[in-house]
């Protein structure tokens, strides 16, 4: 029987079958998989559970635990370290909430401490533990210590907290440092949670290491040596993450990694929208088509959400998605979700993802980790995370009520997603990447050694001074340095006048609380607030380094969808005027960079080219910024940017084309410098794919051997690996246009120079990776050529060199290049160089 034409259709097979049957759907799905629901495999609870915790569960209808619960919270109870890798949504929670209200339960005088990445994941999990400590009847004080706890709370805090609920920041710079007026907490402190164990890598992560430290050695100095109890989202190498983050030997650890939880039935598919300009390889805009894939979810009823790859496209999508389907259920059921949120309207949209309220959500990775989002549906990725781990973790956002659900990756025009639409398989079938950090990183290292010398003398004995019996120092070694390593750090902060050595032991002698000047996400303390000039009201607050290609003036600043403009910015107070406005346009940033060598750290060659790697300093100023159409996507105009530059000093890997070899080829020297500026897309590919870490970890630029400027690029994404004129990182759904005024500063040179690709640690101090790369130079040159050489496109694509030369018009032979494409220049010149 036929449908009437006012029945609406409903629910996820409704969608799938129109996506399946549908002509502009069907077409683009490069990837379909089916992965089975899964039954539970379940262990009973344990023994000797306190007599007010059984009732609790029961009254939750738990009466057995999943069987990886059930072997995490015995080695807990055991008095082991424990981390708990298993998937989103396996109820990871109840694995620390067990042995942690057990043991406070048992001892009055116990303690615990709960870590958490960020502000909103502490005040979600505070929730879920006060309704189970009323459901057991148990009174332990349970509480949020953060940048938002009033002064009269965080007394209280203090004085009465039994579990404390914060954040690394807050742990590093208002608890340790004042660890004095937290006595209680820290001479009971028997277990220490750290959650979402995956968000510690990179700089982060590394800084995270010396905190958890200093953390150990102040409950050290109060008679308490807590164990550690962690979890993580899927990622390659959860034991050894944990050892090198907590310090301790990972045979001390126990590995938990075998999820028992039930898994619904999940259909995963990869989108890759049509291309728009067949010569140039450029494809839809995939945050339009995210909207539009998303918008059949949100008609059909079922509870959406939708990751943005940054805060600017997040606003521009629930622009879009509100006007496409805000008739179905309103435009408070659609909501936005990112970072500049305040506080209180994060809250109100989270209660409402809680309630069913909310019918569908357009985030960023700030809805990645574990907060309570209750029960969705359909998940959609405009572009991919970064990381095969991250993907995963957002498609395990929904399906959490038993339902089948819908995981939908929608491909951008960068390269690593061109390559993941190419080759499925290295996301449905690869390992996860593993977590990688550097606490040995000597600023990091030092920056932590002052902290923790202010919280406690340090007592380290010279070496023995007798020349026929020598004896080695002894005494507290600090992370990662033995005792006469640690000795030596320390007396070189004495030389400098920071530390003062009394006998055996070491006592600050800096200014007070040297925490106050150590960011452990690289970032400013003071963000910048945006305040309504005509409600006088604070409305929203960005970082620091957002705030340069957000908040500059003229800039149109999107938050819930509406637009306000900058019409002031006071830079030195932290300030940003704005009104609201209804432009048909919005504005993204122009960014400029250059990279200069500070200190070679080695040097070889591959094939005829020069490499190295070492401390470099990259610049970076916003240089101004393009208006862009909403909805069509085209360029409207240009605007001049003056804010002051940033810098950073990092680790980067150098591959030099010698002018000889320029001037060898035959072609025009600009000709050459773009073919290069095209190979550096490919390696830059093959090294993200080979060291598996996430894009943004990695810069690329081209210069001359001792500095690179880079071609301007947009902020809608991140970071973009677009060359002039291309649209990679911006919505492609108009023809490309050309670049704001200016000139390419490598290509349009006379004199000599030497071409130089740059590769670098896109974190402060650098992570590791531009040393891997060198010492892989050879085999990834060898990959960067294949992936051009394999790629069908006839001049260039975002998926092997960028976008190519469109000017050609004859189609070549299948599988081979125009003559002077980009992709031909840039398999010449790799070609030269490998001779």
């Amino acid at each position: 029987m036929p449908e009437a034409p006012w029945e609406q259709r409903r629910g996820i097979d409704a969608v799938l079958t129109e996506w399946l049957g549908r002509g502009t759907v069907k077409p683009c799905l490069t990837a379909e998989h089916d992965i089975p629901a899964q039954a539970a495999t379940e262990a009973p609870l344990p023994n000797g559970l306190h007599p007010a915790i059984t009732p609790a569960l029961a009254a939750r209808g738990i009466r057995s635990l999943y069987a990886h619960q059930a072997a995490a919270i015995e080695a807990t109870l055991a008095g082991r370290h424990v981390v708990i890798a298993t998937p989103t949504a396996s109820g990871k929670t109840l694995c620390f909430h067990l042995p942690v209200l057990q043991a406070l339960a048992e001892d009055p005088s116990a303690t615990s401490i709960f870590v958490y990445p960020t502000k909103a994941l502490s005040r979600d999990q505070e929730h879920s533990l006060h309704t189970l400590l009323a459901e057991a009847k148990l009174e332990l004080p349970a509480m949020v210590y953060d940048g938002d706890t009033p002064g009269d709370a965080r007394r209280a805090t203090r004085e009465r907290s039994r579990i404390l609920l914060t954040n690394p920041d807050m742990l590093h710079a208002g608890i340790l440092q004042n660890h004095a007026k937290w006595a209680p907490l820290f001479q009971g402190l028997r277990y220490v949670v750290l959650d979402e164990l995956h968000t510690y890598r990179g700089v982060f992560g590394s800084h995270m290491a010396h905190v958890i430290a200093r953390l150990r050695r102040v409950a050290a100095f109060h008679g308490a040596r807590p164990r550690f109890i962690t979890a993580t989202a899927t990622i390659g190498n959860p034991r050894e993450h944990a050892a090198r983050l907590l310090g301790i030997d990972p045979g001390a650890i126990v590995l938990v990694d075998r999820s028992g939880a039930p898994q619904s039935r999940r259909r995963v598919f990869l989108y890759n929208p049509p291309v728009v300009n067949a010569e140039l390889g450029v494809r839809a805009s995939s945050l339009k088509a995210a909207v539009r894939l998303a918008g059949d979810l949100v008609e059909a009823r079922v509870p959406t959400i939708v990751f943005g790859p940054s805060r600017n496209s997040v606003e521009v999508m629930l622009k879009y998605l509100r006007e496409r389907v805000g008739h179905v259920a309103g435009p408070e059921a659609i909501m936005g979700y990112r970072g500049g949120y305040l506080p209180d309207q994060r809250r109100r949209i989270e209660r409402g993802l809680r309630e069913g309220k909310i019918l569908g959500v357009v985030a960023t990775n700030a809805l990645e980790l574990g907060i309570d989002i209750g029960d969705l549906d359909a998940v959609v990725c405009a572009g991919y995370p970064g990381t095969v781990a991250g993907t995963w973790q957002r498609f395990g956002r929904a399906g959490r009520r038993g339902a089948t659900s819908i995981a939908l990756l929608v491909c951008s025009s960068d390269a690593m997603d061109q390559y993941i639409a190419n080759n499925p398989g290295f996301l449905l079938g690869a390992a996860a990447e593993e977590a990688r950090i550097d606490p040995g990183n000597v600023e990091i290292l030092l920056q932590h050694l002052k902290c923790a010398t202010f919280e406690a003398p340090f007592a380290v004995t010279a070496p023995g001074a007798h020349p026929a019996r020598p004896e080695p120092a002894c005494g507290e070694e600090y992370l990662g340095l033995d005792v006469q390593a640690t000795r030596d750090a320390l007396e070189y902060l004495a030389a400098s006048g920071l530390v003062h050595a009394t006998g055996s032991s070491y006592h600050w002698a800096g200014e007070a609380f040297p925490a106050n000047h150590v960011s452990l996400r690289n970032i400013g303390w003071d963000n910048f607030v945006i305040i309504d000039v005509d409600t006088d009201l604070t409305i929203a607050e960005l970082d620091w380094r957002a705030s340069h290609t957000m908040l500059h003036v003229q800039a149109i600043y999107q938050h819930d969808a509406e637009q306000f403009q900058v019409e002031r910015l006071d830079y030195e107070n932290h300030k940003a005027f704005v009104r609201k406005v209804k432009p048909d346009y919005f504005t993204t940033a122009l960014t400029y960079r250059t990279v200069e060598v500070i200190d070679p750290a080695g040097d070889g060659l591959v094939g005829r080219a020069p490499i190295g790697h070492g401390d470099i300093k990259v610049v970076e100023k916003v240089t101004g910024y393009k208006k862009i159409k909403f909805f069509t996507h085209e360029n409207a105009g240009y605007g001049e940017v003056n804010l002051p530059e940033m810098q950073m000093h990092t680790t980067g890997f150098w591959l030099t084309l010698r002018e000889a070899e320029v001037l060898r080829l035959p072609f025009p020297r600009a000709t050459v410098v773009d073919g290069l500026r095209g190979f550096s897309i490919a390696l830059e590919t093959v090294a993200t794919i080979a060291l598996m870490c996430d894009p943004r970890d990695i810069g690329r630029t081209l210069g001359d051997g001792g500095s690179a400027d880079d071609e301007p690029h947009s902020e809608l994404r991140p970071r973009t690996t677009a060359p002039p004129g291309s649209q990679a990182g911006l919505p492609a759904a108009a023809p490309a246009v050309a670049s704001p005024p200016g000139r390419d500063p490598l290509a349009g040179r006379t004199g000599g120079f030497d071409p130089t690709i740059f590769l670098f640690d896109a974190h402060p101090g650098g992570v590791g990776l531009a040393p891997r790369i060198f010492e892989r130079a050879a085999d990834l040159f060898g990959r960067a050529i294949d992936l051009i050489e394999r790629c069908p496109c006839p001049a260039g694509c975002p998926a092997c060199v960028g976008p190519g030369d469109a000017s050609t018009t004859a189609a070549p032979a299948p599988g081979t290049a125009r003559p002077h494409s980009r992709k031909a220049v840039a398999l010449a010149v790799a070609r030269s160089i490998a001779e």
